[in-house]
């Protein structure tokens, strides 16, 4: 398998997991404004949408969307590992990812267009919002989103997070966020996945 990402994007979830898998893979950075890989391919030609992540199988089948590579990733190489489909715990599973990706990631996103002034209070506004749920969501004392389990969801917001620092954004008012944050910022492959991108 073969990932296209670009530094510090949301596909450094998917990186993350891949690494977590214990999988073969290898990686390639996607510039996604010249819309070219760092051996010259078109990127364009690779992802139609330009975007990462980009996760090729080895048969040459193209996979797009960081929700939909993280469980594949996990249900393939790791069986077992996520729950089973069709079960509550796998409900959750989604409905967590989901979350993630239109009400954190999306929120987020705005902020790398420029915003100013109460444009950009009150996109802070609905930020501060957002990762407030997922701070009552820890309240409970779990190690991570879904419980005691490290699942791509925990991947995928430390992700996003990440990104407070590069907008002026203190998470210092989410301390079961930032609690989280660390633990998987610890693990292995996590700091696998951010060396190999050039990150630490």
């Amino acid at each position: 398998m073969k990932l296209y990402f670009s530094p510090g994007a949301c596909s450094l979830a998917s990186h993350i997991v891949l690494a977590e898998s214990g999988a073969e893979f290898s990686i390639e950075r996607a510039d996604i404004r010249a819309k070219t890989t760092e051996s010259g391919a078109d990127f364009a030609a690779i992802s139609p949408r330009g975007a990462v992540p980009v996760l090729v199988l080895a048969d040459g089948e193209v996979l797009t969307e960081g929700v939909a590579i993280m469980q594949y990733v996990a249900d393939s190489v790791t069986p077992g590992r996520l729950p089973a489909p069709g079960t509550l715990a796998r409900a959750r599973l989604q409905e967590a990812l989901n979350f993630i990706s239109t009400e954190v990631h999306k929120t987020y996103s705005p902020f790398f267009r420029g915003l100013e002034g109460a444009a950009r209070d009150a996109q802070m506004a609905l930020l501060e919002s957002r990762l407030a749920l997922v701070e009552a969501r820890l309240g409970d004392g779990r190690a991570f989103l879904l419980g005691e389990d490290f699942t791509p969801a925990d991947a995928y917001l430390f992700t996003v997070t990440n990104w407070s620092k590069g907008i002026g954004h203190d998470l210092s008012a989410f301390p079961k966020l930032e609690a989280l944050r660390a633990r998987v910022a610890a693990r292995p492959a996590v700091q696998a996945a951010m060396k190999a991108e050039g990150l630490i």
